[in-house]
């Protein structure tokens, strides 16, 4: 029998991860995605409204620029701090805060709106962080979410690099956010309607190596798999995500990959 995971040290091990290279420079080519989430959950001027997982704060942003009270969020401090250079560039008020999403130091019903973009789904404890969004998002209000889908390019990435860097026993992969009966699952009785949509981004790269070097250089969980190989299981592991990426590529001359991912609005009760 499996010994159970130690999820304050798999959270610790996982702050590193994504504090290591420079998540924004992938962060930054995803910011329709926050567009599009801040457009489904139509926020209000003045509206009131948390990114728990923020990252560089694509969402963040996408809402601040529609008028509304922003809080932006996460456990990696670097990560805000990517995220608060852009609010100063573009003159934005947002207030930036490290904060746990299984653990926020809100009080409860004191946001119209939480939202996450390809963030709170890789929070090891699924339920806990589902009951602290809901829990600080006030009756009626709405919670937004952008996550990769367990066939999407992240998930089948995440799959391979599992074949490297075994996951976690015990913990639930995070592509299961991407999957409609499971977010109903995690917000059985507290909503009031569930809204999801299946839409598509599509990394553009200049080939399937670049988007590699790339990805090594600056994602995390990417950059911590490859320093964790040998440098023959380096060269295979490059191996396998080349012909990922030209299994999926759609295009003959570059690297267009379509990713989907699953928009999700969540009625609070």
């Amino acid at each position: 029998m499996n010994a159970p995971t130690d999820l304050i040290a798999l959270k610790t091990r996982q702050q590193a991860a994504w504090g290591t290279g420079d998540y924004a420079v992938i962060g930054t080519t995803l910011q329709i995605v926050g567009e599009l989430l801040a457009e489904a959950c139509d926020l209000k001027t003045d509206e009131r409204v948390l990114d728990v997982a923020a990252g560089n704060g694509n969402v963040t942003l996408a809402a601040a620029r529609r008028g509304c009270v922003v809080t932006s969020t996460d456990y990696v401090p670097s990560l805000l701090e990517r995220g608060a250079e852009r609010a100063r560039a573009e003159r934005l008020d947002v207030a930036f805060q490290t904060a746990d999403v299984e653990a926020l130091p809100f009080a409860d019903a004191s946001f119209d709106v939480v939202v996450s973009t390809f963030g709170v789904m890789f929070a090891p404890d699924h339920a806990q962080s589902a009951a602290e969004m809901a829990r600080v998002c006030r009756p009626g209000g709405r919670i937004g979410l952008a996550n990769w889908t367990p066939d999407s390019l992240i998930g089948r990435m995440f799959k391979v690099l599992g074949g490297y860097v075994p996951p976690p026993v015990g913990v639930q992969p995070p592509s299961l956010w991407g999957t409609e009966a499971h977010v109903r699952s995690l917000f059985s009785g507290q909503f009031s309607q569930v809204m999801a949509m299946p839409r598509i981004f599509n990394f553009r790269y200049r080939s399937a190596a670049h988007f590699v070097e790339v990805f090594r250089a600056w994602y995390g969980p990417v950059n911590k798999a490859f320093a964790a190989q040998s440098p023959d299981q380096a060269k295979a592991l490059t191996g396998e995500l080349v012909a990922l990426l030209e299994s999926l590529n759609r295009v003959p001359d570059s690297l267009v990959v379509p990713s989907e991912y699953l928009e999700i609005v969540v009625a609070r009760r």
